[in-house]
């Protein structure tokens, strides 16, 4: 019957009445109710045919559902006979989402982008398809959580074109790093490979060369002066953008066992260098950039690396909106140590072990040190006090006499830049002679970077509090004592302080002085008895008389009272400058 009225519609006469009839039955084909088992054995027109293909597809996308878990299951299972995961492998390094589980914690992660990458279709029926061979991106990201914090992670897959960009998916690693900044959240950067860069086979995939912007690197700077965490870990060859990526962190950690970090590699630097024979650990190995301050630290192997992300993370905020996070501790404030009394020797030559008091004075077991393995002539490193996370600054004696150099004042920059971009207030050890001197020292142009670092003390503004020592001399030690107004500050009754020391400092001021009574055979006589009156007038106590220092302390107490500076900045002066930052009143930078 339905048939018959099917064929009256088509073949009813071109007058007004047929195309009303013909108009009616169109519509009333779209309201009516589905069709019967014996209407579908009907001959469908071509419309009909077009919806019987689409009701063919499950109503619950499950088909689309599959699709995805079918991509999931490839790129979240290693092939086990592909090149590079063997060598991989072979190279003892783990396999991307075996390092994603190993750092985050427990079923925590959540991948963004988890079908991204190279597919090939295969068609099943009408309107359907199924993927047959898929290569996933070689750049694996998403969030989880380290010790409860959310975090946003990037990780690169070597064994998938060696982390190059025509493996990966560009868009991809720049949404991660503009997520952060809208998320505020800590972005964790385990790299190996180039993470992102080029590879001359991109242009014979292309067809044409382009232009090599590195549009990542815009994102990470504004994180880094947002004062978002950006930690980063070398586990494996990072060439190129991969190197710069986690060269520009805030830490960044090396495995010693597999890490590297070159511009280019051993074959591109031979072509252009004529360098030969070089392996990745010649180029860019632990030895190379753990000492000369390119990476912050070094690690024994990568579950090491994890380690050191989980603890600095500890001591940062999310952002620099934030203040750090405080964590309860049974160490008491009122801890004393009576061996600090002693621990400055009287005769000015020897040296003492500079971490000795930094670990005494602050939380049991919260020293972390950043930089032990370059810039040695300072200390530097993050800790508690009652819980506050604080940076520490120290100079080391057991190095150059603790004379500032190029790279300790490199280092000691790079540590107030973050400290004041995470509104990490400043701990203080001051025994600085001051500036290295010699020819070295001119040649390495200990001058300039001693103003660089002069230039940061002086615009960074996280408070800062001064433990006075031992020496404090020379412009070096002008530029770390008086960086705040008014300073904060105690002094040790082993503090000693002026333009020079005295070794040097009585042979200049008193040169004429001196050549005289050498001519009468004196002139040792008359330098001891010049040093014996200066060290009774460099009496400290005398300083303090005329207000020159503000208050001499007995080196037990030091603990109590550095804790008592934290508590107040954190209980008072933190909401001040999380307010500032707010208004724009204060701009911190690291870049």
């Amino acid at each position: 019957m339905a048939k018959d009225d099917d064929r009256k519609i088509h073949s009813a006469p071109e007058d007004g009445t047929g195309q009303a009839t013909q108009r009616l039955n169109q519509v009333s084909s779209h309201i009516s109710p589905p069709k019967t088992a014996g209407d579908r054995d009907q001959q469908p027109t071509s419309k009909s045919k077009k919806k019987n293909t689409a009701s063919q597809l499950p109503a619950d996308y499950s088909d689309v559902l599959d699709q995805i878990s079918a991509l999931r299951k490839i790129a979240a299972t290693p092939n086990a006979k592909s090149r590079g995961y063997i060598r991989q492998k072979q190279a003892g390094k783990l396999w991307v989402r075996e390092r994603i589980d190993q750092l985050l914690d427990p079923g925590s992660f959540q991948e963004i982008g988890s079908v991204s990458g190279t597919v090939t279709w295969q068609k099943t029926a009408p309107m359907r398809e199924k993927p047959v061979e898929f290569t996933p991106s070689n750049n694996v990201q998403g969030s989880g959580t380290l010790r409860g914090r959310r975090v946003l992670l990037t990780a690169d897959d070597f064994s998938i074109r060696s982390g190059h960009a025509d493996g990966s998916t560009a868009e991809k690693t720049i949404y991660v790093e503009k997520l952060a900044i809208a998320l505020r959240l800590p972005v964790v950067k385990l790299v190996d490979g180039s993470s992102g860069g080029g590879s001359v086979t991109t242009i014979r995939k292309e067809g044409w060369s382009y232009l090599p912007y590195v549009r990542p690197l815009s994102h990470a700077i504004k994180q880094l002066n947002m004062g978002i965490p950006n930690l980063g870990a070398v586990v494996g060859p990072a060439i190129g953008l991969g190197a710069a990526r986690v060269v520009s962190c805030h830490f960044s950690v090396m495995a010693a066992d597999i890490g590297a970090l070159f511009n280019a590699g051993p074959k591109v630097v031979e072509g252009a260098t004529f360098e030969e024979g070089l392996d990745f650990q010649d180029l860019g190995g632990p030895l190379v950039h753990c000492t000369n301050g390119t990476i912050d630290n070094l690690a024994g192997n990568e579950a090491e690396c994890f380690e050191q992300i989980r603890t600095v993370l500890s001591y940062l905020p999310n952002s620099g909106s934030d203040a750090p996070p405080i964590i309860s501790s049974d160490d008491p404030e009122t801890r004393e140590d009576i061996a600090l009394r002693s621990i400055i020797p009287r005769r000015q030559a020897r040296m003492y072990n500079p971490r000795t008091i930094i670990m005494s004075v602050v939380d049991r077991d919260s020293w972390f040190e950043i930089g032990a393995l370059w810039g040695r002539t300072a200390i530097g490193g993050l800790a508690r006090l009652s819980g506050r996370p604080v940076g520490i600054i120290s100079l080391n004696c057991e190095v150059n006499g603790g004379a500032l150099d190029t790279a300790g004042s490199q280092k000691i920059t790079r540590l107030l830049k973050m400290c004041d971009v995470m509104n990490i207030p400043i701990l203080q050890f001051l025994d600085v002679p001051g500036y290295a001197i010699g020819t070295v020292a001119e040649r390495t142009a200990t001058m300039r970077w001693g103003v660089e670092l002069a230039k940061t003390y002086f615009t960074t503004t996280t408070p800062i509090f001064n433990v006075i020592t031992r020496r404090v001399f020379g412009v070096a030690g002008g530029v770390m004592l008086g960086s705040r107004d008014p300073v904060m500050q105690v002094a040790w009754p082993s503090g000693q302080w002026g333009s020079l020391p005295l070794d040097g400092g009585i042979e200049v001021g008193h040169r004429h002085e001196l050549r005289e009574a050498e001519k009468e055979g004196k002139k040792e006589e008359r330098y001891q008895e010049l040093e014996e009156e200066y060290i009774r007038f460099m009496n400290p106590v005398r300083t303090a008389n005329a207000f020159g220092v503000e208050e001499i302390i007995d080196p037990k107490d030091t603990r109590q009272i550095c804790c008592a500076w934290a508590t107040h900045v954190y209980d008072v002066l933190m909401k001040e400058r999380l307010a500032d930052r707010a208004s724009g009143k204060i701009h911190p930078s690291f870049s």
